[in-house]
């Protein structure tokens, strides 16, 4: 009795912390959404629209290796508190420009990139810390819960914003997001919870340098996960090349308001994978193997999207392909949960961001180069393929070189899966690596 009460109280405790996280999520995502619209109604220009992007990523990739080092140095809850309260402080900082009048598109880099960094402590601050809240054995549920935050995002978010900016405007929702984050502060300041002591003879002994180049370290003395880290990097730099041009796909063949319905639809997708994950509880085994196959499946879904100039057809392969995400997503986070030792999860966590976050503006920087410069003027209603057996196969005409692109990413997932597979350290990675042992928080 006095362990399910323990168990229940755990799971209590990340409950209310996740709720937190999720509201505060949804009012990040809205205003990053209304500031995406600002700064394109404002400019017209699609360089500036790129440099938001860019200005809430990169530093973040650059930030996260030293962030996991000072993570592992500190108190993981206070990181969230302070990073939360950080960017807070940003969002206010633009809803008082806004209001007096004075925001110019700088601010918004500015913000951007402050809010990115202290992301970049928070992220993987919220990761480890939640190794220490739950045991092993509930990492699945939980990571679920994680997936379903983000999916329940994406598709509230955009809907919101929507409806927000055409009644209370741009200062409203930053003022909403302020609220959001204190909402998040709340369960993190009250809860009664003490970190568990970990040992810190390694942080003694290494400089900040050291320790930074620890994570690295530490994986590459453990093969199987840095070869899985590999693979999946591989995944989100192929991926990511499809999101970058998936709206441009969808817009050479109907319209802006058909496009947000898509996506509210492949959000339907992913919040039924996040329930699923969700709710499987501790039942899921040979995490690996289900990776892999949901890799698969994703590559899969991504061809038929791009095999014929059909809106029903993109459509279920997008909810398909979101019915997957959360499963490669929430298990992988599983994986290395399982696999890393508590007392260096923050910069091996803060490091495996990093490298697979980086895949995405590397998609970015080759993809739409690829598909303008390139597959487009193959494909085009008097390119050079446009007869061809390719041709006759997908079709021809504004937007079936990007549809060839997909293809290509699709069968490229399918490939590497398949040679990942192959690799022994990877299929036999949960075999060959053990768990760490549990210590909750008390």
């Amino acid at each position: 009795m006095k362990k399910i009460t323990a168990l229940n109280i755990e799971m209590r405790n990340f409950t209310l912390i996740w709720l937190g996280q999720l509201v505060s999520l949804i009012g990040t995502w809205m205003t990053a959404f209304s500031l995406d619209i600002w700064v394109f109604q404002k400019t017209g220009s699609a360089t500036q629209f790129a440099l938001v992007t860019l200005t809430s990523t990169l530093p973040l990739v650059l930030i996260s290796p030293l962030a996991g080092t000072l993570i592992d140095r500190w108190n993981r809850r206070w990181i969230i508190i302070i990073s939360d309260f950080c960017i807070g402080l940003c969002t206010l900082s633009l809803a008082i420009l806004i209001t007096t009048g004075q925001l110019q598109i700088w601010h918004i880099y500015l913000a951007n990139t402050l809010i990115s960094i202290f992301g970049g402590f928070q992220n993987p601050a919220y990761k480890a810390f939640i190794t220490s809240l739950v045991p092993p054995e509930e990492l699945p549920r939980v990571s679920g819960m994680v997936q379903l935050a983000l999916s329940i995002q994406q598709i509230a978010s955009p809907l919101l914003a929507g409806i927000l900016l055409a009644t209370i405007d741009l200062r409203g929702i930053l003022l909403i997001d302020v609220g959001t984050v204190i909402i998040a502060l709340v369960p993190l300041l009250l809860l009664k919870l003490v970190e568990v002591t970990k040992s810190h003879h390694e942080t003694e002994k290494l400089s900040i340098l050291q320790e930074t180049a620890y994570g690295w370290n530490y994986l590459k003395e453990r093969s199987g996960l840095l070869a899985f880290l590999i693979l999946f990097t591989i995944y989100q730099f192929l991926v990511g090349c499809v999101f970058i041009l998936a709206y441009p796909l969808v817009l050479s063949l109907t319209t802006p308001s058909r496009l947000g319905m898509i996506i509210f639809i492949g959000g339907l997708g992913m919040l039924v994978g996040a329930l699923v994950m969700s709710t499987w509880g501790n039942n899921w085994k040979n995490l690996i193997n289900l990776v892999l196959g949901a890799m698969l499946l994703s590559g899969l879904w991504i061809v038929i999207a791009g095999l014929r100039p059909s809106i029903v057809q993109i459509t279920i392969a997008t909810v398909l392909f979101f019915l997957c995400s959360p499963i490669i997503n929430g298990l992988t986070q599983v994986i290395f949960q399982k696999k890393v030792a508590p007392q260096v999860q923050g910069r091996v966590f803060a490091l495996t961001g990093a490298i697979s976050g980086a895949a995405v503006p590397a998609a970015a920087i080759i993809a739409a180069p690829l598909a303008d410069n390139i597959l487009e003027p193959l494909m085009a209603f008097d390119g050079p393929w446009s007869d061809n057996i390719i041709g006759q196969m997908i079709g021809s005409g504004p937007g079936r070189g990007i549809a060839l692109l997909f293809i290509s990413m699709g069968l490229l997932t399918l490939i590497v899966t398949l040679i990942g597979y192959q690799y022994p350290a990877i299929r036999k990675l949960e075999e060959n690596s053990p768990d760490f042992e549990y210590s909750p928080i008390k």
